[in-house]
């Protein structure tokens, strides 16, 4: 008997930021705890004066619910300290390292290293562009807590950010169980007509989660919205399709665990010839150091940070890949501005142009197809059962 398709929840329960505060890292008494936000002039912090930029929504989001929530309750309630906004100034690129200077409300220059990350122990931060990979790094060597919500928007405060993490942690272990210690990896694409394939070695590695909870003395970073099984690939080759910014597409070609070249399918061709003479400027840029596969029930947001976490949804990231336990670190790329880490979602609402015929794994022996179409096999459906 086949299994039915798992549908998203008409309705989720109003977001709470205690709830979620309380879910997510079960804060200590007394814990210091502040936010953060990025501005392309961080001395706009001073006196909220980037509250009045209208398309500063995100950072908008930031100070009217946590900033103002910490202040106005949730802070009393679970016994913490601080409740501080600062701003850094805005990376331009997801998971760059943050320059150390940090201002507050009052237009104070403070340093990340000595006056931030020492003090705090659970730190916030509501950004453009994510910040996942540095505060991992930072948070390893200072030893506080956190959680990235870069492009925070309605739906995801409303959905997203509105569940329940223990029990989006006991589904997306379900999944990972059912993923761990694969062999390999294969996804078929069809995009204009052209088939492709991309073949992913996992080396029988121990499958990975973001899952949403950061409890306990551990220094750790948790990416929120969170419901995700990833690994970091040995190795990959064959092809795969790639939907740029512009809406230009374009097939491109994996060779050693990299994308070394591609060919032009529609668009702006010169959007490719400037990826192409990146890759070949620096050769790691195009490294796929990420394939994940998304664990939850969730309606698209528009923006990766939740649309990922997506089940049905998969993505595969090239760059830096540190934070996720990978070899790749800023310090290799030729160029600063290079030291991303870059997610390619395929997923109906953002690559329509894309079909994701199958995606399928090689595991004890056996291989298991895990989602046809963008949506969840019966195999990973009985997982969740």
């Amino acid at each position: 008997m086949p299994t039915p398709h798992l549908e998203i929840p008409k309705s989720f329960p109003p977001f709470d930021l205690i709830r979620l505060l309380q879910t997510v890292f079960e804060p200590a008494k007394g814990e210091r705890t502040c936010v953060l936000i990025d501005l392309d002039d961080p001395t706009g912090v001073k006196d909220f004066a980037f509250l009045k930029n209208t398309n500063l929504t995100v950072q908008k989001y930031a100070h009217d619910i946590f900033y103002q929530g910490l202040n106005n309750g949730a802070k009393k309630t679970l016994a913490l300290t601080g409740g501080d906004l600062y701003a850094y100034r805005t990376t331009g690129g997801s998971n760059l390292d943050l320059d150390d200077l940090a201002i507050d409300i009052h237009g104070n220059h403070l340093s990340f290293e000595k006056d931030i990350y020492p003090k705090y122990d659970i730190i916030l931060c509501v950004s453009t562009y994510s910040a996942t990979a540095p505060l991992t790094a930072s948070a390893k060597k200072h030893g506080f807590r956190g959680a990235t919500l870069h492009g925070l928007n309605e739906i995801i405060l409303k959905t997203g950010l509105a569940v329940d993490y223990n029990e989006v942690s006991r589904q997306t272990e379900k999944l990972r169980l059912g993923l761990t210690k694969s062999d390999w990896v294969e996804i078929d694409f069809e995009v204009t007509g052209k088939k492709a394939t991309l073949h992913l070695d996992l080396g029988k590695q121990e499958a990975q989660k973001s899952h949403g909870l950061c409890r306990g003395k551990t220094p750790d970073v948790a990416n929120l919205p969170a419901g995700e099984v990833y690994f970091v690939p040995t190795n990959a080759s064959g092809q795969m399709p790639m939907k740029f910014e512009d809406g230009t597409l374009a097939l491109l070609d994996v060779k050693n665990g990299r994308q070394v070249g591609g060919s032009f399918l529609s668009g702006n061709a010169k959007t490719l010839e400037a990826h192409v003479a990146k890759l070949k400027r620096d050769p790691v840029t195009g490294e796929l150091g990420e394939l994940g596969f998304g664990t939850q029930l969730l309606p698209f947001s528009g923006r990766d940070i939740q649309d990922e976490k997506i089940l049905g949804t998969v993505h595969v990231a090239t760059g830096r890949s540190d934070h996720l336990g990978g070899h790749l670190t800023p310090d290799k790329f030729a160029e600063k501005i290079n030291a991303t880490h870059d997610d390619i979602l395929y997923a109906p609402h953002k690559t329509p142009e894309i079909q994701l015929k199958q995606v399928r794994l090689h595991r004890d022996g056996k291989i298991q197809v895990v989602i046809e179409n963008y949506r969840p096999s019966s195999y990973l459906q009985n997982l969740l059962a």
